[in-house]
């Protein structure tokens, strides 16, 4: 029977999922912004059919479909941010096989790889949590700019083929092709739902659907980290069938990252295991969980020097210092703690002060961690003006919660009101 599902022409996305740490800045990107809020809807409105790399894979490995997209699609998309060892491996298969219409994007920040440094690139800023409006827009519109001049010129943009002349690409039939293409959109649609269904159930507290979806999602693609994480990160926080049930599920989940492994790196991996270990300890008094619980935490601050990992680094330290009994080490944690916590502070006021932070979406957790270093570093004047900063963000009832959960976890280790 004939395929008559294709809808219009291809354009084939290589990058990663969720949130990926660049190596040499060591900040983290959520790369899921880029492409829902730039990549993604410029290529529909320039007339593609659009389908994400890392959401058809389902070995992890690159395979005849892969090789199908990078050989065939009409347009390939490569965000290198963060240099996806994946992505980058792909861009360079799809140079070899195709010679025009490829375009790469990469975050402004980080140095350019020199082989890719006069091939056609979109340059964005992205701020770690989200992108700013503005420059959403503006790439956004730069992009389908782009994607439209290349589509009428189609220029020579792979080196290989600007450097060797006389040479003819590979093809693969047109019907085995369109075959492939209708499969893989049907899979990418429904994948890139789910994943935005358990983003919303997050949102709304509601982790136990969250859970049910991240699964969904990890059975498609069981080799992706990011399904991975949010799938321990939803089951812990839903305390279903119980708190203490939960926990140890969530451990069993993250473990297929093997978080013990001194060469695991991923500051989500980390984050998420530390979370887990602090509340095995805040819900069993088991003294080994908050040691664990310290050694992620200070592991994920030190590669992301980020202020929620930061912060719960400090507590953990405190809890540490109020329960050893020894001297020395009691002393050590206690100083340890003030000195991440004055950190915070120290880059969050600079965020304020420097960063565009009118735009950035996690103002009202900023406000609540500097409440929170005030509170335990004694400042109660500050601790005051920005809780109240906080509450004018109109926090919902579970983000008051939380917020009042790690504030009476701090009076009752550092006094205060």
């Amino acid at each position: 029977m004939e395929v008559t599902t294709l809808k219009s022409k291809v354009c084939f996305v290589i990058m990663g999922f969720g949130k990926k740490s660049d190596p040499e800045s060591k900040i983290t990107y959520d790369l899921d912004k880029t492409y829902k809020n730039i990549i993604r809807p410029a290529v529909i409105e320039a007339g593609y059919e659009c389908v994400r790399a890392d959401e058809i894979l389902d070995s992890g490995l690159i395979d005849k479909s892969m090789y199908a997209l990078l050989m065939q699609a009409d347009l390939v998309i490569a965000d290198i941010t963060t240099y996806n060892p994946n992505a980058i491996y792909e861009l360079g298969i799809r140079h070899g096989v195709r010679p025009q219409s490829t375009i790469i994007l990469k975050e402004k920040n980080g140095k350019i790889p020199f082989d890719l440094d006069h091939n056609t690139m979109c340059m964005y800023t992205h701020m770690g949590e989200d992108i700013g409006y503005e420059e959403v827009i503006r790439c956004k519109n730069y992009l389908i700019s782009l994607i439209e001049n290349i589509s009428k010129q189609q220029q020579v943009d792979s080196p290989l083929y600007q450097f060797i002349n006389n040479i003819n690409p590979p093809v693969l039939p047109q019907e085995e092709y369109i075959s492939l293409i209708d499969d893989l959109a049907e899979k990418e649609n429904l994948i890139f739902a789910v994943v935005e269904k358990a983003k919303a159930k997050m949102s709304e507290g509601d982790f136990e659907s969250a859970a049910k979806y991240w699964d969904k999602a990890h059975q498609n693609a069981p080799n992706e980290p990011y399904f991975i994480q949010q799938k321990a990160l939803s089951v812990y926080k839903s305390e279903v069938p119980s708190p203490a049930t939960a926990l140890t599920d969530a451990l069993n989940i993250i473990s297929e990252l093997s978080p013990d492994e001194a060469s695991t790196n991923d500051p989500e991996t980390l984050g998420i295991t530390g979370a887990i270990y602090k509340n095995q300890w805040l819900l069993s008094g088991d003294i080994a969980s908050l040691e664990r619980a310290i050694t992620y935490y200070g592991k994920c601050f030190n590669i992301r020097n980020d202020y929620y990992t930061g912060e719960n680094y400090a507590l953990c330290l405190d809890m540490k210092s109020n329960q050893s009994k020894d001297a020395e080490e009691k002393i050590y944690a206690k100083f340890e703690a003030k000195k991440t916590r004055e950190k915070i502070v120290s880059t969050l006021l600079d965020i304020i002060e420097y960063g565009d932070f009118d735009t950035r979406i996690d103002r009202m957790w900023i406000y609540a961690t500097l409440s929170h270093c005030y509170l335990a570093l004694g400042n109660d004047e500050e601790h005051h003006k920005f809780e109240a900063l906080f509450m004018t963000e109109s926090p919902v009832e579970w983000q008051v919660k939380t917020y009042e959960t790690s504030k009476q976890e701090l009076v009752q280790l550092h006094g205060g009101k």
